[in-house]
């Protein structure tokens, strides 16, 4: 918080006003005053319209006529001086935050970071926030971030509208707020125990969330909720952030299936990629809009195949959907319970394999 002597003014209050406040309280003329002290009129009138400073032999010649100190009329004219120095210096930073703000305002998605309450609208305020977010000590570093080899696949599809200065904002906001939660230290060995844990955690489906949360915590990994901005089909990123592995997750489907495969995919980045390469992210985009190249990278193909192995043991799913063909919710129900996971996660996988996501079903998918 700022101290009283450090806040500016929105006007500065000239000695002037105060003398001609003095001068209508005892109904003394200005004509009158200005023969008494000894100078013109217009001189006079020119010091009520703040036009003219007052020095220190009117301070004493005011003290004689008006019995005020001096000094008060010579604090006065410093604390406008003062005051006009610092509106004047105020009003320059305004307008050097605006001039900035107009070279970055196509770069950064003022709307999203505002409706998070990260951004307030005012440039003097926003500035220093965007930089940190970023991560950049210059605002025209900004541009370069695009052109970073980690984002190139940020680009458009054909179905789906991908916006890369919202998405980058969303990656940037997730990792600067995952860089601010505190976890236990983590160790790599751990993979087995957590993936249970968190297995029997899915299944339940009890405030899931915020077990998840806890859990992974526990574990070592950061893990931040935030919602995505329009045209950014993100369901998930994987990144080192600072001594702990990090996921971010958009929850953007609100489903258990979608939760529990992005997480597990998320995983798989952590325990198969990021803990030789600390530089590394793994941005999860929507299926539809990510690029052919990125479909078969093989990195994304071995998380996709970590997360389907965890979730539902490779043999027995594979004895399940090649058995079947009604995959009746009483099927599919009976098959989840054996293989102690949430049934809308083999309903999900089922409708993922058959591009069918209109089936008819009553299995809850709902995170709860």
């Amino acid at each position: 918080m700022k101290k009283l002597t450090e806040l500016t003014p929105q006007t500065a209050t000239h000695p002037g006003e105060v003398l001609f406040d003095e001068l209508e309280a005892r109904e003394i003329s200005q004509t009158d005053f200005a023969q008494q002290i000894g100078v013109k009129k217009s001189q006079l009138n020119e010091i009520i319209k703040g036009k003219r400073n007052v020095p220190a032999e009117l301070a004493l010649l005011f003290e004689k006529v008006l019995n005020i100190s001096a000094d008060y009329w010579l604090e006065l004219q410093k604390n406008y001086d003062l005051d006009t120095a610092r509106i004047q210096q105020k009003n320059q930073t305004r307008l050097e935050a605006i001039e900035q703000w107009s070279l970055i305002k196509d770069k950064v998605p003022l709307a999203f970071f505002k409706k998070e309450k990260v951004l307030t609208g005012d440039p003097v305020n926003d500035i220093p926030i965007v930089k940190i977010i970023y991560s950049v000590k210059h605002l025209d570093e900004l541009a370069n971030l695009y052109a970073q080899p980690n984002y190139a696949h940020f680009r458009r599809s054909n179905k789906l509208k991908v916006d890369p200065v919202n998405l980058l904002a969303w990656v940037k906001l997730v990792q600067h707020k995952a860089f601010h939660q505190k976890v236990q230290a983590f160790n790599y060995k751990t993979c087995d125990e957590l993936i249970r844990a968190l297995k029997k955690i899915i299944a339940k489906n009890k405030k899931t969330l915020d077990k998840v949360q806890h859990t992974l915590s526990a574990f070592g990994i950061k893990l931040v909720y935030q919602k995505k901005p329009p045209q950014a089909p993100v369901d998930g990123i994987s990144f080192w952030s600072d001594k702990n592995p990090a996921i971010g997750m958009s929850l953007r489907y609100k489903r258990l299936d979608n939760f529990a495969f992005t997480l597990f995919h998320e995983l798989a980045h952590i325990f198969e990629h990021l803990l030789n390469n600390h530089k590394a992210e793994f941005i999860d985009l929507d299926y539809k809009a990510q690029s052919s190249a990125y479909k078969k990278d093989p990195k994304e193909m071995e998380a996709n195949q970590f997360a389907e192995c965890h979730l539902i043991n490779k043999a027995n799913w594979k004895a399940f959907y090649q058995k079947s063909k009604t995959y009746t919710d009483d099927e599919i129900i009976a098959f989840a319970k054996a293989n102690k996971i949430h049934p809308c996660i083999v309903r999900g996988r089922i409708s993922f394999k058959r591009n069918n996501y209109r089936i008819r079903s009553a299995i809850d998918f709902e995170i709860n």
